[in-house]
């Protein structure tokens, strides 16, 4: 359930003089001037997300050696990232006009639903990836008997069930609304906003609160594991290992950077959405909700922002997803350039496919 934008959503008492005027073009609590590059960042953000998380996808299903547990976790987090942003367009209509809702009922209350879905869905998808890397570099014997693609594959559609049952309650939690503007005594049209039922029963602040819960309960969870992960690691750059041992501390250390990074992220750009949800659950007066507002408006940004970010940070930090990526989007020179390499100082020119793919890792 996104932080709703819409001024009269609140139930709060305050002035309706100080509340801008809905025009034929714009319904809005922000000027135009605080639209505009709002609307600006969102879509830039939605087009590299899209960009991004797709190119994701298609790495780790294109290519046999990029299909492994940890890899698939990132991509089925992909997935729900790309479904939140493809609803972005809906939430800046509503920013720019709260009413008329033109969409009808359904689109407005499966929206909120599959939007909070999908938030759960990556929230549960980095606590399970956590879970299996704790347990690979703590339990490496156990691990390689519990994790197995097969049972990856199944806690992945059990951790996306699991999602869209805890925010199935978010479909009756909003709905369209007749909305009467007192300003000009006319009725406005339908709006998409919280039902009556839901604001007065305090099943909007349940809901709210569940949410919350559902972002500090795993990002508590997640600081104790990456805690004994950290000391496993710290700890044996002081043992004596083999050559294999060192390699495969190696590539648990280059997946540990980048999780530790997606998890950064995550609480950065997720810690304001939450927060903006508890102040607008608890908003009462007008300077509150318009303070509630203009920090929802930057908390969304980062929200999104969120959902378009690890592609990118996966590109920075790994030179395996960076080969990948190029191979895909080029893949004519991509396979001159191996073609090239492979070549024996006999002048034999016979590709080998095998080759061609050893340049990947097992982890992104």
């Amino acid at each position: 359930m996104k932080n709703d934008s819409s001024f009269d959503s609140g139930g709060g008492n305050w002035d309706y003089d100080d509340i801008p005027e809905c025009t034929e073009y714009l319904c809005s609590f922000f000027p135009i001037t605080t639209l505009i590059p709002v609307t600006i960042v969102l879509l830039i953000v939605m087009v590299v997300g899209v960009i991004g998380n797709t190119i994701t996808i298609l790495i780790i299903r294109r290519y046999k050696e990029m299909r492994t547990t940890t890899n698939f976790y990132l991509s089925s987090m992909a997935m729900s990232d790309l479904i939140i942003l493809l609803s972005l367009p809906f939430d800046l209509y509503r920013l720019w006009k709260s009413m008329p809702w033109i969409f009808g009922g359904f689109l407005c209350r499966f929206l909120h639903f599959i939007s909070e879905g999908c938030t759960y869905s990556t929230i549960l998808h980095i606590t399970a990836l956590s879970i299996e890397r704790y347990l690979a570099i703590c339990f490496p014997l156990k691990s390689k008997v519990l994790i197995t693609k097969t049972r990856v594959k199944c806690v992945i559609v059990f951790l996306w069930v699991f999602a869209l049952l805890s925010a199935g309650p978010f479909y009756f939690v909003v709905g369209i609304a007749q909305m009467y503007n007192i300003t000009n005594d006319s009725d406005t049209g339908w709006e998409c906003r919280y039902t009556f039922y839901a604001v007065h029963s305090g099943l909007l602040n349940v809901m709210m609160w569940v949410t919350t819960t559902y972002f500090f309960i795993p990002m508590f969870c997640l600081i104790i594991l990456y805690g004994f992960i950290g000391k496993k690691l710290w700890k044996s750059q002081n043992s004596i290992r083999g050559r294999n041992t060192a390699q495969r501390d190696k590539s648990h250390r280059q997946t540990m950077r980048i999780l530790a990074v997606v998890v950064l992220a995550f609480i950065i750009c997720w810690l304001p959405f939450h927060i903006g949800r508890i102040v607008f659950a608890n908003t009462e007066g007008y300077e509150m909700m318009k303070f509630s507002q203009y920090f929802n408006v930057v908390a969304i940004q980062l929200f999104y922002l969120s959902a378009s970010i690890n592609p990118i940070l996966y590109n920075l930090i790994s030179k395996k997803y960076r080969s990948a990526a190029y191979k895909l989007l080029r893949p004519s020179t991509a396979k001159k350039k191996t073609y090239n390499t492979i070549k024996n100082d006999t002048g034999d020119k016979t590709e080998s496919s095998a080759c061609v793919h050893n340049e990947f890792v097992t982890h992104i």
